[in-house]
């Protein structure tokens, strides 16, 4: 069969999202003819050239309510378009001599982004120039896009299209209302790519790979187009909004859009879907949702012949996908926090789903999270190097949800013998098992960086979530990490049921401690939200908290309203620990009582 997946915009834009290269190569592997585009990468590789902001110029309406940021752009409009190709392609890691031509203050345009800018002595160094021309070529994309949203099109942010549409979504109304309106200029430029690819590669079957509410709008979309005028080719939804937000799909709506649904792991979905699509009446369909002719929604669960073992996935395939068009991008000036947006790198996983699979606050219902299968160390080490093969880079994010310890010691000791050269990083748990002697062989086989849950930083709250960690393991563990080189990331999360505004504080005051320490290089909070397929929002009572009252939605219905009868304003909390945190990682106000932070 003739298939064609698709990632609709918008993702990373400095490395393709892993799902289209993981599908691909599986369906290449099973006979199949395959493409697949990452449509996100080349819009904006689209809109930001000399002819994109050319066309995204002609369109704005000047009007005397413009804010005078818009209205400073629209003066320097020549500078931009004779700047913004020579820029892309510093992003692109073309033309890396321009670097000290962009750290002349005189060639670029500079808006209200500037002024925040960091010190560039401070925050790069004398040898900094290509990190400083990058954040600085950020900086300037960023504007860009800031006018274009602007002016425009509201919908539009650089990694994510119509987000806040779709982050909360129980019915369905509110999106298509939006799909009825004119279409923008990006949403022309969006369907000629849709329209290219299908007369490129006349597929069968179009998948559109939908991990994030930032990548819903595209997909309506562009699926609406196919129906629209290719009727006889059929339409497939699945990725990671799919698989936790419509599991309780009940709205048929969908189904004017898309033909089936999948949840979970694509593999046997598609090939169950494949089979059935090819008339093969013993076929059953896998984890899928569909419409029948009666305009009813049937499910199809998965059967124990759709089993299929994660050490059967072949290397992802990442052909077709225009590696030379994603940027580099340096948004704020943090070693770690550049790795997000900052290189090409080759994702891959070393396991399937999460060796702990017990945290109350995580989706340890859903088979992507406990149904935990691990690679051999030698399968991952021939997966990395054929990748290697194929897009020319070496660096590689292992995207677990918690890499387990055993395989990266095996891992570390596999790239060693083999005298492999590459760079990575991952997600771990701060456990004990990371001690000194395993860090060093990391660091050895080319770890440069850990992401990690600290969440609460409150011994009584991780308990309670069933972390199986302390805050004092976690020092010890990130300690190791440091002293062996590897750069150290910690998730943090306020606003858990039963958690007080002190606990929260004192949350505070253990991250500065790492920080003042030098065993923490960045760090991010996130506001707890309940869901549906966690033990925390499953048994609410379990964790002193309680289901506020809703119906459920006929669309998304993952996030769910809840009350621990606090009196906590969240919105003051959550700045003071982003401005903490923010000021912590640039080595500032270490010295100062965490709460006066409440009072800034």
């Amino acid at each position: 069969m003739k298939i064609l997946l698709v990632t609709p915009p918008l993702t990373q834009l400095n490395t393709p999202y892993p799902a289209t290269p993981y599908l691909k190569g599986f369906l290449v592997a099973e006979g199949h003819e395959v493409y697949q585009a990452d449509l996100g990468i080349e819009l904006v590789n689209r809109l930001f050239s000399r002819e994109g902001l050319q066309a995204v110029f002609k369109r704005v309406v000047v009007s005397k309510k413009m804010p005078d940021a818009i209205r400073q752009l629209l003066v320097n409009q020549q500078r931009y378009l004779d700047s913004i190709e020579a820029v892309m392609r510093f992003l692109q890691g073309m033309e890396p001599t321009l670097a000290t031509r962009i750290c002349n203050a005189e060639w670029l345009p500079q808006g209200e982004r500037f002024n925040n800018m960091a010190d560039p002595d401070w925050a790069f160094g004398a040898l900094g120039t290509t990190e400083m021309a990058k954040h600085m070529a950020t900086l300037y994309i960023e504007e860009l896009a800031d006018f274009i949203k602007a002016t425009i099109d509201p919908n539009f942010e650089l990694s994510r299209y119509a987000e806040h549409l779709c982050l909360r979504l129980p019915h369905l109304q509110p999106l298509l209302a939006a799909l009825s309106k004119p279409v923008t200029l990006l949403d022309e430029w969006l369907l000629e790519l849709m329209e290219e690819k299908l007369q490129t590669t006349n597929p069968e079957l179009v998948c559109f790979s939908i991990p994030f509410p930032g990548n819903l709008m595209g997909a309506f979309r562009c699926s609406r187009h196919v129906r629209q005028h290719y009727p006889n080719v059929t339409v497939a939804w699945g990725g990671g909004y799919v698989t936790t937000e419509l599991r309780q799909l009940s709205d048929p709506q969908v189904f004017d859009f898309a033909h089936y649904l999948v949840l979970d792991d694509g593999e046997p979905a598609l090939r169950a879907l494949i089979n059935h699509l090819n008339g093969d009446g013993s076929a059953t369909l896998c984890q899928t949702f569909c419409r029948n002719p009666d305009g009813q929604i049937l499910f199809h669960a998965r059967q124990p012949h759709h089993a299929l073992p994660f050490t059967q996935i072949p290397a992802p395939d990442y052909s077709d996908l225009q590696l030379d068009k994603y940027i580099s991008l340096i948004e704020v000036a943090n070693p770690m926090h550049k790795l997000w947006s900052d290189g090409r790198w080759n994702k891959l996983v070393l396991a399937h789903g999460c060796y702990w699979a017990k945290c109350a606050f995580c989706d340890t219902s859903l088979p992507y999270i406990k149904c935990f299968e691990a690679l051999p160390a030698s399968q991952i080490c021939d997966y990395m190097e054929a990748v290697m093969q194929q897009t020319g880079s070496s660096g590689f994010h292992f995207t677990d949800e918690a890499a387990p310890p055993r395989l990266l010691r095996e891992l570390s000791k596999e790239i060693i013998e083999r005298k492999m050269v590459v760079s990575w990083w991952t997600n771990i748990r701060f456990e004990k098992t990371f001690d000194a002697d395993l860090c060093r062989l990391m660091a050895r086989a080319g770890c440069i960086a850990v992401s990690g849950g600290i969440e609460v930083a409150s011994n009584r709250l991780l308990k309670y979530i069933n972390k199986g960690v302390t805050v004092e393991q976690a020092f010890t563990t990130a300690q190791h990490l440091t002293e062996s080189g590897i750069m150290v990331h910690a998730y943090l999360m306020y606003g858990f049921p039963t958690q007080t505004e002190k606990e929260t504080l004192d949350g505070l005051e253990a991250v500065r401690q790492m920080f003042e320490a030098g065993v923490l290089q960045s760090a991010f909070w996130h506001r707890y939200a309940m869901t549906l397929h966690s033990p925390s929002g499953q048994h609410p009572q379990n964790y002193g908290a309680e289901h506020l009252p809703k119906q459920t939605g006929s669309f998304a219905n993952n996030e769910i309203a809840f009350t621990d009868h606090q009196k906590i304003n969240f919105d003051r909390l959550g700045q003071a620990l982003y401005k903490a945190t923010y000021n912590y990682m640039h080595g500032l106000c270490l010295d100062w009582p965490v709460k006066k932070w409440l009072t800034r």
